[in-house]
Parts: C-alpha cells; sequence; structure tokens
C-alpha cells in the first residue's frame, strides 16, 4: 500500500475525477475526506464506497471559494481522523463565453473556485504541514491553463494561476519536505463529457496523439503516484496526463 497510515483531503470529490481521486488513495491505503457543497447524496456514495475499502471516509459541506470554510474543514478532518498529511486541490467549474460576451459573474466564480479555492484549502494547510515536516499537495490545473483555450479566457486564467501558485508554494515549503506538484488533464471522459457538443467532441479528440479521450482512474493514477513517497525527489512539476493532446 503506498499511502498505508496517510489521511487526506480532495475537494470536489463527490463526482469525475474527485472522485476516482478518492477512491484511488483509498485503494492505496489512505483515510480521505471530501468536500461537498451541495450534493449530499454523491458525496455520501463515496464515503460509502471508502468505507468498504476498510478505509476512514467523511464527507464535509464546505465551500471551496470560502477562506472560513476550508479553515474549517481542515480542523475537523485532523480531528477526525488524528492527522492530515495529504491534500488535493481537485474542485472547480468552468463557465463559458468569449471575452466580449463574458459578465463580470462568470469570470469571479471560476476565478474564486479554481483559484482561490486553492489558496484557501493550502492556506489552510501549510502551517501543519511546516509544523510536522511533511505533507503532499496536488493541485488539479488543466492543459487549458498551459496553451489557452477559445471561449475560456477565465478557466484558462485561473488553471493557468494555479501552475504558477503550485510552483511557487514548492519553493516555499521545499525545505519542509512538504512535495507541491500540479497534474493537467486533458480531455477526460466525465459526467461533463456527456453534456459536450459531439462536434466538440470529435475537434478534442482530433488532438489526442493516443487517439481516446482520458478515463479519471487515469488522473486519479498520477495523483496517488505524487502522493506516495515514491514521488518525494519530485515537486514544482506540473504533470500532464493528456494522452498528448497539447505536446
Amino acid at each position: 500500500m503506498l499511502l498505508e497510515g496517510k489521511n487526506a483531503i480532495v475537494t470536489g470529490g463527490s463526482r469525475g475525477i474527485g472522485t476516482a481521486i478518492c477512491l484511488d488513495l483509498a485503494a492505496n491505503g489512505a483515510n480521505v475526506a471530501l468536500n461537498f457543497r451541495k450534493s449530499a447524496t454523491e458525496a455520501q456514495h463515496v464515503v460509502d464506497e471508502i468505507k468498504r475499502m476498510g478505509r476512514k471516509a467523511l464527507a464535509v459541506q464546505a465551500d471551496v471559494s470560502s477562506f472560513e470554510d476550508a479553515q474549517r474543514m481542515v480542523r475537523q478532518v485532523i480531528e477526525e481522523f488524528g492527522s492530515l498529511e495529504i491534500l488535493v486541490n481537485n474542485a472547480g467549474i468552468n463557465w463559458d463565453g468569449v471575452i466580449w460576451k463574458m459578465s463580470e459573474e462568470q469570470w469571479d466564480a471560476v476565478i474564486n473556485i479554481d483559484l482561490k479555492g486553492t489558496f484557501n484549502y493550502c492556506r489552510a494547510v501549510a502551517p501543519i504541514f511546516r509544523d510536522q515536516k511533511y505533507g503532499k499537495i496536488v493541485n488539479i490545473t488543466s492543459i487549458n491553463g498551459m496553451r489557452g483555450k477559445f471561449g475560456q479566457t477565465n478557466y484558462s486564467a485561473a488553471k493557468a494561476g494555479v501552475i504558477g501558485f503550485t510552483k511557487a508554494l514548492a519553493k516555499e515549503l521545499g525545505r519542509s519536505n512538504v512535495n507541491v506538484n500540479a497534474v493537467a488533464p486533458g480531455f477526460i471522459l466525465t459526467e461533463m463529457y456527456e453534456t459536450v457538443p459531439e462536434e466538440v467532441k470529435q475537434q478534442a479528440l482530433a488532438e489526442i496523439a493516443l487517439g481516446r479521450a482520458g478515463k479519471p482512474e487515469e488522473v486519479a493514477w498520477v495523483v496517488s503516484f505524487l502522493c506516495s513517497e515514491k514521488s518525494r525527489h519530485i515537486t514544482g512539476e506540473c504533470v500532464q496526463v493528456s494522452g498528448g493532446q497539447y505536446i
């Protein structure tokens, strides 16, 4: 077991890539807490699956864009599990639109969840990880934060920000034996995939060197590796899981 005895928080763990990450961390031995904002039923399903593996699990109602909620959730998880060693910032949304039609609400919502949410949770765990001289942080970004995407100035800006944030934080926490890395998925088969117009799907698939969309578990495998001791000399990196969609 790569993560036996470790305790983790995964934001946005009640669906899609987040659920896959929760389940793979648990399969590798970790106890896992996840947040939810509205999807309590889905979050409980993930908790139940983790418990069936013999791990501890906890679902906490918390808005990642709230500084106070992040602080409260971290305290609650440590009270429940006894310690915290892993943070995976996965929660994110997209609300697309070309810049000349984008509303302030669209911009703020994506920045507050995708970028500020990452700050909120990293800020909450950083003093703890520094004091214990150990921690693993993995921030989920996107290839669109590396290359930009038409109709996604808000999302591309937020995800690019996550990459820069990850690199800076890796420098700040490195001497405390804390690894901070990012994972950048490409086109992944999640619930959102079903809502994508067929034309857009075909355009995305045409970009992928391997000729297929990725699966959530293929992202989760990389995250679990980066949370393990097998990656202890890797920090400040952004690992693409895109099948060669952006080379």
